[in-house]
């Protein structure tokens, strides 16, 4: 049963760290600045005109509040396992909610036996990851793994890891407006034009920030001091960080579509590839039922009970 509970560990912990991971790439400010340096005459007028047209969308897509999204991830190099990542279901970032199923190659990395898929629920600020039925059956029928960010943060009592748990808790969720806000920031913001995105008509704008611009304009990490600020920096900067790449299509209703934003570092590449539909639709997430629901961190303290955390 210990090994049963560490396999569930192991894919809840997985699920968890792949949104959270994502989620730190796709946060941004209030859409409420613009940096022109460096531009002039007529990209200084393209880069108005693409920010009067992403501030609008900006506005329509914080009020819509949720969208159906469908993502796909790209990693290559030995900065991550090579392979694809993919997720789809629906959100919602006011209030921040999730109900998304997950599958790719990162949770074989889990151990033999591994779901081949992962449903997914954030809700409350708290997590549950669906194991399956297989795992259901040796765990007296708990199919669900519930993780609180916060409830592990401070069990941990270090206020270093306490403020990155919640901080990625908070980035957890995929809010498109947020991709908006982070693409505002760029300072060579552009109007690609029109292109075809699921056989309907958006318009196509890019921007590239360093990784100093991208920390500068995320307001997740205003929780660090201006000393771990420059420290992360300096080391995203030496582990040869380039920057990240937006692309953002928007449709005729002012909403944004597609996003494709990328990544490269010395190490390899990742390109996240993200679809929206069907915003404003009610979000109904809920919990699963307490019956079958296993707490992770009441779980950890089983094991060590046991005498199964000096053995794993």
């Amino acid at each position: 049963m210990a090994m049963a509970a560490w396999k569930r560990a192991g894919v809840c912990l997985t699920a968890a760290a792949v949104v959270a991971g994502l989620a730190g790439c796709q946060d941004g400010d209030d859409g409420g600045s613009e940096k022109k340096a460096g531009a002039s005459g007529s990209e200084a007028q393209s880069r108005t005109e693409a920010a009067e047209v992403l501030q609008a969308a900006f506005k329509k897509t914080s009020e819509a509040k949720s969208s159906k999204i469908r993502m796909t991830v790209q990693t290559s190099g030995t900065a991550a396992e090579n392979g694809t990542m993919e997720m789809s279901g629906v959100q919602g970032w006011d209030p921040a909610v999730m109900d998304v199923t997950m599958k790719g190659s990162a949770f074989a990395a889990a151990g033999p036996g591994a779901p081949e898929q992962v449903r997914m629920i954030m809700l409350d600020g708290v997590v549950y990851v669906d194991m399956g039925a297989e795992q259901a059956a040796q765990m007296d029928g708990k199919r669900w793994m519930k993780m609180d960010f916060k409830a592990v943060a401070d069990a941990s009592g270090d206020p270093e890891v306490q403020k990155q748990m919640t901080g990625g808790l908070e980035n957890m969720n995929q809010d498109p407006a947020q991709q908006l806000a982070l693409l505002l920031e760029s300072p060579n913001l552009k109007h690609v034009g029109p292109e075809k995105v699921d056989g309907a008509e958006a318009q196509h704008y890019k921007g590239t920030l360093s990784f100093k611009e991208m920390v500068d304009a995320n307001t997740s990490f205003d929780l660090l001091s201006k000393e771990e600020r420059d420290e992360l920096i300096a080391t995203a900067e030496k582990s040869g960080m380039k920057g990240y790449d937006t692309e953002i299509w928007v449709n005729e209703d002012d909403l944004p579509v597609k996003m494709v934003v990328g990544m490269t570092m010395a190490q390899g590449t990742m390109k996240m590839t993200s679809h929206f539909s069907d915003y404003g639709a009610k979000a109904e997430v809920e919990a699963p039922p307490a019956g079958e629901t296993l707490d992770f961190m009441q779980m950890l303290k089983d094991l060590e009970s046991l005498g199964a955390g000096s053995a794993a």
